[in-house]
């Protein structure tokens, strides 16, 4: 109404001229000010932000980075030589894309970022079908470190959660001084020969959501260098067995369904687990956008321009934010702190808190194996890894697995053995075995994974306004964004 210097609400047809004739300059000079005005003012007197605290006693911010779309049907129109070219109103605002569970011809995608423990919206980026998702996201965050500065808060410790979408090599160059977390969608991380010679080795941790029945095996696989450029990136790979339907995420090789995760999250605050909950911990974000449709449904079509309906959507979430602002000024709520994973178990006895088969419960560091134990010989280093499961020699032949025994400290023992054969006719024999040709067994190497070292506290979620702390790891139902 102040836009209109009137005490009444305009008509639609004032409405909708109105937003037909904006343009990008006063769009994007709204968009700033709504920016401003989240930045003026805090949600909570002493301006609270909430945080995850991570097992070493590190806060994070967490942002969502999402999609959401909203489907057209459209009628059929008779072609004819007789009547002129068929003309769509939304073919400004819409286009073909894909839509999901939504029936429709066209959609409009746009990309929301909201602040994981106030709820409250950042932005909103639009465009027509399936959206510029690269362009979208270096506008969200741009706004997410615009408002880091304004609550004086460092880049370093903002953690983005992003949608599936965002999972490929193209986009993690982008996210360059940001921490996060995301599903992987290049599959061909999988066969990498980092990746490859880890999944033959014992999983770090296995996981299970409280509603579901799937247990993954885990993988912690650290600095993997992903796409042409070779972003060093921290996959984590959860394996389940397949089925009877086709599982809707991963690949499914062999029986088995694999799933990627990419984060650049420090092992030694995040476990492998933690990693994949944080992920699924998305779910959450859902009712935010629930709510969001049911309340006042930004999505629905106020205009027939582009510029129209995205400042239709900017003016919905700057009112979202209004109404938290005045909620919690009627009902102050204090940051509240929510056990999001339980504590770890002590490190220094754990053969007598565990079964021996079980992997620790902080997972495993890299393989390492014995130094020289004779000058001039070839030590366990001179034995790499193989894709494959195996170790090579020096000679090139192979060592295969013969016995996994856990130690006393918490270790896991991986003992290769070479062939009889292949040691009896090697030139190298005299470097290779302890009495030279006088040895009548095999070669054998032995592979030691330590328990890895990560900070004992719980993870817990710092959130305004958040539910009551029970003592349960928090969780949600939602386990895929299939609706978004």
């Amino acid at each position: 109404m102040a836009l209109f210097e009137r005490d009444r609400l305009p008509s639609r047809s004032a409405l909708s001229r109105f937003l037909a004739a904006l343009t990008e300059v006063p769009v994007e000079a709204l968009r700033t000010l709504f920016l401003e005005d989240l930045e003026s003012r805090p949600l909570t007197h002493d301006k609270q932000t909430g945080s995850l605290l991570d097992r070493a006693g590190n806060a994070w911010v967490v942002f969502d980075v999402d999609g959401t779309r909203e489907a057209a049907r459209q009628r059929a129109l008779p072609q004819t030589e007789a009547l002129p070219p068929a003309f769509r109103r939304l073919d400004e605002v819409c286009a073909p894309g894909y839509t999901g569970r939504k029936r429709g011809q066209v959609v409009r995608t746009r990309t929301v970022v909201s602040q994981a423990h106030s709820y409250q919206w950042l932005g909103t980026f639009g465009n027509r079908g399936n959206g510029r998702y690269r362009e979208e996201l270096r506008q969200g965050l741009a706004a997410i470190a615009r408002y880091l500065t304004a609550s004086q808060l460092p880049q370093a410790h903002a953690l983005l959660r992003l949608d599936g979408q965002y999972g490929t090599r193209a986009v993690l160059s982008d996210l360059a001084g940001f921490a996060f977390v995301t599903r992987g969608k290049d599959y061909t991380v999988l066969d990498h020969p980092l990746v490859q010679a880890r999944l033959h080795l014992p999983p770090d941790q296995f996981q299970q959501r409280p509603e579901s029945q799937i247990v993954r095996s885990l993988y912690d696989c650290p600095e993997v260098p992903v796409g042409s450029e070779s972003v060093l990136c921290r996959v984590v790979v959860a394996a389940h067995p397949e089925g009877r339907k086709k599982s809707p995420v991963g690949v499914t090789r062999a029986g088995v369904v694999y799933e990627l995760f990419f984060s650049n999250l420090p092992q030694q605050a995040f476990t492998a687990s933690d990693v994949v909950e944080l992920y699924l911990h998305r779910g959450a974000f859902e009712p935010t956008l629930s709510d969001e449709d049911a309340e006042q449904d930004p999505d629905r079509w106020c205009s027939h321009s582009a510029w129209g309906q995205e400042c239709w959507q900017v003016i919905a979430q700057w009112v979202w934010n209004l109404r938290l602002e005045l909620g919690h000024r009627l009902e102050p709520t204090p940051i509240r702190t929510i056990a999001f994973a339980p504590a770890l178990s002590s490190q220094s006895d754990p053969a007598a808190t565990r079964p021996a088969s079980s992997p620790p419960a902080a997972g495993y560091g890299p393989p390492t194996s014995a130094t020289s134990w004779k000058t001039g010989r070839f030590t366990g280093a001179d034995f790499p890894l193989q894709p494959d499961g195996t170790l090579r020699c020096p000679a090139g032949q192979s060592l295969l697995v013969q016995e996994r025994r856990p130690e006393a400290d918490g270790s896991l023992r991986v003992v290769y053995a070479a062939s009889i054969r292949h040691c009896c006719s090697c030139p190298l024999r005299e470097q290779c075995q302890w009495e030279g040709h006088a040895t009548a067994k095999p070669r054998q190497v032995s592979v030691l994974l330590h328990p890895l070292q990560v900070g004992p506290a719980p993870l817990r979620l710092r959130a305004i306004g958040a539910a009551e702390n029970t003592g349960e790891p928090a969780s949600s139902s939602c386990d895929t964004n299939a609706s978004r």
